[in-house]
């Protein structure tokens, strides 16, 4: 076993525990970014001044009607800027724009001694359009040519002599829905200036040192000149990976230039019209079986809808990509990913980054081909999981580590669940209840951990040892709610090994562990953890080796646990404490930098290929569904999740993602339907779910009767921090069990046989036009197309190849655009 996967004896990690901040959670307690201005003197308040247009070029721009509203105090405009006027990183983000691109853009920003005196004055700015066209559905787009950044193409085997050899060859299309992060905490800032001139920025951000990056550029400083920290994020998501960067740079620049504090806290509406979503992706596809359903080859088109400007896009879609083989082999494949620019908000990261579109994508069409081969879903899905032992590769190029864990997990699940048994109960209920039926429905997950980019996936850590004996804890990870400072504090206690009352974290902060990557990619622990680690091991070393000394033995003889110096074979023993303070006495150094860098990746975005994930995570989820035939309502009755953490740092943390992660994933699939308006009017581009009552989240009511939720036993990782694997974004994808599960008894209303295509998301009203669908032994949308080959069983199947299916629904391939979505929708 790996040094850093092994453990000590009697380690704090492995063991359950709560929250470190659950307390001040449930108390009202715990500090947010925003909780910040009550304890700041002078506070200035910024708001937007946006435009309510998709698409135009600013004419003029009046700010002095909003310097005479009582309690204005400044309008920031690009005149201000003494650096660069950009906050991405991709230099395509003007944080004052000379254009609007998206309905609700803000083009200035005015600071007020109060919220409302800041609110009116911006009111009061006139701005003036020469109104340009705009594209704001993801199909106008694609028919417009309208694509940014790079269109990377992954390549393996011989794609068309895969289809020859096809018996079946089917091609369909496929578009499904973003998805709002809608954390809890809106994004915000505080910025201040020091007596030396330094800028301090306290941010709700994922990214500490992007945020410091982009706030020196605007200011035109070196990034020793601010320092960036983040308390706790309310809630991220991947939402405050790259988007916070302009309000802190906003914040940032009004503090210089009034030498006050400022304050930026966007308010709900403004978050949703002005925050960059999920990117939601339009695919089209061509697959081939062979005669026992097994992948012969895929051709696929990906287009992600990018927004106006590219942020995260390209390695979003690049995710996606290396993502669409999920757990199953494709010998033969050709994946292109484009990025559709539209005059909407800049799609950005969400838990998952990618991961879940391209798995998405093949989940729906095995389930939709499924009936066309005359096989169960479950079945067809089994017989095409990677094998151990025969040297199977990811399309890109990886090979499958661990791949026995897809079929043992898949068999854990089975098992536990009772599926066998309760699908027999599940046939006899849908015979004797006509108008309600209920379906069980399994799927896996297979998800790679490391950053695409290999540079990030590297991690900083500072660790102080004080005199009394007590320890502070720096580490480049941010905390939004994950647990990540909870698993931080077991790894420094087991590795210093003593009791974890003794162990402190600090505030993530850029002037304690420089150049961090992001807290995203589900790397948080990995990273962090290692580095934590390596900074402890150093101390102990030291403090061995003084313990030694004292105790009259080899300091290779020395062991610490809980609190106590012993050596091997004597009852000789130094308290922690009185250690600790020979060490100081003694002259020893009792602080330590620690770094890890993430070995064994390598990757090449120009040729597609390579090795980018240190390691995959797998799981599988059974979901039982119940759907009424009259209205598509439904509920879910019952899941069973096995998922694959390694040897888990927190047992309750881990459980808690999984649990939280597939509720998420189940919003995305079946409840969270974005809603732009695509119409010619005046409000062309505008958001039209703004708010929690018109966006549907999911909420108790959406819970599972029973949910019951199992970590993989024995399943150490080698060469990841004490055996652990990451736990933040995979059980998102498990989430994949609740719509085929709905697809699945959506088509019991109908004859056997029928492929159901299913909307994403599949909300009751999506659900209904589907069993509408297959009472008429038709598809929902747009048909799969048997193409080639014998097309075997495809005409039984009343597939239409219209986009509505005569029923008034607009499907468009499994999803709809707003231009289609029939009145009153």
């Amino acid at each position: 076993m790996s040094q850093l996967s092994e453990r000590p004896d009697q380690p704090v990690v492995g063991t359950s525990m709560p929250h470190e901040s659950a307390h001040l959670h449930v108390t009202g307690t715990a500090l947010y970014t925003d909780d910040l201005v009550h304890r700041t003197k002078d506070v200035l308040h910024a708001y937007p001044v946006q435009v309510m247009k998709a698409h135009g070029r600013i004419t003029a721009l009046r700010t002095e009607p909003a310097l005479t509203v009582p309690g204005v105090v400044r309008v920031l405009t690009v005149a201000d800027v003494p650096g660069v006027n950009d906050a991405g990183m991709k230099h395509d983000e003007p944080l004052f724009p000379d254009e609007v691109m998206f309905h609700g853009h803000a083009v200035a920003w005015v600071l007020g001694e109060t919220l409302e005196a800041a609110r009116l004055g911006a009111a009061a700015v006139e701005v003036e359009l020469d109104e340009q066209p705009s594209l704001i559905t993801l199909r106008d787009a694609i028919a417009a040519g309208s694509f940014h950044g790079a269109q990377p193409v992954m390549l393996t085997g011989d794609v068309e002599a895969g289809f020859a050899d096809s018996a079946h060859v089917f091609t369909g299309e496929f578009q499904f829905s973003d998805q709002e992060h809608f954390y809890l905490e809106t994004h915000a800032a505080l910025a201040h200036i020091d007596e030396a001139d330094q800028v301090f920025v306290q941010s709700s951000t994922q990214h500490p040192s992007e945020t410091q990056e982009i706030v020196a550029h605007v200011l035109g400083l070196h990034s020793h000149e601010v320092t960036v920290q983040c308390l706790r994020m309310g809630g991220g998501f991947g939402g405050k990976e790259m988007q916070p960067h302009g309000f802190a740079a906003v914040a940032a620049l009004g503090a210089k230039l009034t030498g006050r504090p400022v304050r930026v806290r966007l308010n709900r509406t403004q978050d949703l019209t002005m925050s960059g979503k999920r990117h939601g992706f339009h695919a089209t596809w061509k697959i081939g079986f062979d005669s026992e359903g097994r992948i012969q080859a895929l051709d696929a088109t990906l287009t992600a809808d990018g927004g106006w400007s590219l942020d995260l896009s390209e390695p979003v879609v690049a995710r996606a990509l290396c993502h669409i083989d999920n757990t199953y082999w494709i010998p033969n494949a050709r994946v292109a990913g484009r990025i559709a620019k539209t005059n909407k908000v800049s799609n950005t990261a969400f838990r998952g980054f990618g991961g879940p579109q391209g798995m998405l994508v093949i989940e729906d069409v095995l389930g939709r081909c499924a009936p066309l081969l005359g096989l169960d879903p479950m079945e067809l899905r089994e017989r095409n999981f990677y094998q151990p032992g025969q040297g199977q590769s990811t399309p890109y190029g990886q090979p499958v580590a661990q791949a026995e864990r897809i079929s043992e997990i898949w068999r854990q699940v089975q098992e536990n669940g009772g599926t066998s048994d309760r699908r027999r109960e599940i046939a006899a209920f849908n015979a004797a209840h006509p108008n309600t039926k209920r379906a069980l429905a399994i799927t896996g997950i297979k998800f790679g951990i490391s950053f695409n980019l290999t540079a990030f996936n590297q991690g900083g850590a500072l660790v102080l040892i004080y005199k009394d004996g007590s320890v502070l804890i720096n580490h480049g990870g941010t905390e939004m709610g994950q647990g990540l400072h909870t698993k931080m504090l077991q790894v420094a206690a087991t590795t210093l090994g003593i009791p974890l009352h003794k162990v402190r974290l600090a505030p993530t902060r850029t002037d304690k562990v420089p150049n961090t990557s992001a807290t995203a990619a589900s790397s948080g622990a990995d990273l962090n953890g290692a580095a934590v680690k390596n900074a402890c091991e150093q101390l102990r070393e030291r403090l061995l080796r003084v313990a030694g000394t004292q105790l009259g033995a080899n300091a290779s003889d020395v062991r610490i646990v809980d609190g106590v110096a012993r050596v091997l074979g004597s009852d000789r023993e130094l308290a922690w404490d009185d250690l600790v303070r020979s060490a100081y006495f003694q002259r020893v150094q009792l602080s330590a930098a620690g770094y890890y860098r993430t070995e064994g990746l390598h990757w090449d975005a120009k040729t597609f290929r390579g090795s980018p994930f240190k390691y995959f995570a797998y799981g599988a989820a059974a979901t039982e569904v119940e759907v009424d035939g009259f209205t598509g309502a439904y509920r879910i009755r019952q899941v069973d999740i096995v998922h694959d953490v390694g040897d888990s740092l927190s047992p309750m943390i881990d459980i808690g993602q999984v649990e939280g992660g597939f509720v998420q994933g189940a919003g995305w699939l079946t409840l969270e339907d974005m809603r732009w308006d695509s119409g010619d009017g005046p409000d062309r581009g505008r958001l039209l779910t703004q708010a929690a009552s018109t966006y549907k989240l999911p909420s108790f009511s959406e819970m599972p009767e029973r949910f019951n939720v199992t970590l993989l036993e024995n399943a150490t990782e080698e060469g990841a921090v004490y055996g652990s694997k990451a736990v933040g974004e995979p059980p998102l994808m498990l989430a994949f069990s609740v719509r085929e599960a709905l697809r699945q008894a959506a088509a019991a209303f109908g004859p056997s046989g029928v492929s159901v295509e299913l909307a994403s998301p599949a909300t009751p009203e999506a659900v209904y036009w589907a069993i509408q669908a297959a009472r008429r032994g038709e598809v929902s949308g747009k048909g799969v197309t048997a193409t080639g080959a014998s097309g075997n069983g495809v005409a039984r199947n009343g597939l239409v190849s219209d986009g509505r299916s005569g029923n008034g629904h607009a499907g468009n391939g499994g999803s709809r655009t707003d231009a289609e979505a029939p009145s009153g929708a």
